[in-house]
């Protein structure tokens, strides 16, 4: 296994001869509106070209249908005929959007060998979760890989704890980069991420969605080092846009 951090949510990964494109977000710099009047997005730019990102991708996974998880240059520029996950709700615009293969994922499913199961998370709190909306992630597995839990949007709540206890990951990913609206996170931060790594004391942790919107307040340097103070920055990986990081 292996993941690529192309930018933000965007992902390659690499696993039991698949490889699986998620959350594409593939506009140039500045493309997108602002989210907290600060600058456009997304404000890093893409660190390699839409066709790179797009080159052997067998799978695409679309955890919701925010912009900075799946954007205009996206829609425009993926093949329509890949197959697609999304989480349920999502598929009549995604349809609309010309993808022909589009399966929700209610509960497990299994697509080219890869076993997808939906996990829960909750986008923000209070009022900003009802505005934010339903998004998903998922638990990965695949003969002679380690199991992935990938968290999505979300912030750090019961059920994102009881799937680590239950499905017991080898590699979490976690979207770290504190997302804020009117002072209510919509996603982990650093202790959120640092209480992640505690509460998954035989998993490695790899921290994205950082650097790259401008309601992100987490950076990568305030990440590393509030590991570094919990004693767990062993097991915490924070890729670069463009990083490829083996997984085995």
């Amino acid at each position: 296994m292996n993941l690529t951090l192309v930018r933000n949510a965007t992902l390659r990964l690499h696993i039991a001869g698949q490889t699986v494109l998620i959350d594409p977000m593939l506009g140039g710099q500045h493309t997108l509106p602002s989210f907290a009047g600060i600058e456009a997005n997304p404000t890093a730019p893409l660190p390699m070209t839409p066709g790179a990102v797009l080159d052997g991708v067998t799978l695409l996974v679309v955890s919701h249908l925010h912009p900075d998880h799946l954007d205009p240059a996206a829609i425009a520029a993926l093949p329509k005929d890949l197959p697609l996950l999304c989480q349920p709700g999502d598929e009549a615009a995604l349809l609309g959007h010309g993808f022909q293969d589009v399966t929700a994922l209610h509960g497990t499913a299994t697509v080219g060998g890869l076993s997808f199961t939906r996990t829960a998370g909750e986008h923000g709190s209070g009022e900003i979760l009802t505005q934010m909306g339903a998004a998903m992630g998922f638990v990965l597995r695949a003969p002679g890989e380690p199991t992935l839990y990938w968290a999505g949007d979300t912030v750090l709540i019961p059920a994102v704890r009881e799937t680590i206890a239950r499905e017991e990951p080898a590699v979490i990913v976690t979207h770290s980069g504190g997302a804020a609206l009117g002072g209510t996170l919509l996603i982990m931060d650093a202790a959120q991420t640092v209480d992640v790594l505690r509460a998954a004391p035989d998993a490695t942790v790899v921290a994205v969605h950082l650097e790259s919107l401008d309601h992100c307040l987490t950076s990568r340097n305030a990440l590393r080092e509030a590991a570094q103070e919990a004693g767990v920055a062993a097991r915490l990986l924070v890729p670069q846009d463009g990083e490829t990081l083996p997984l085995n």
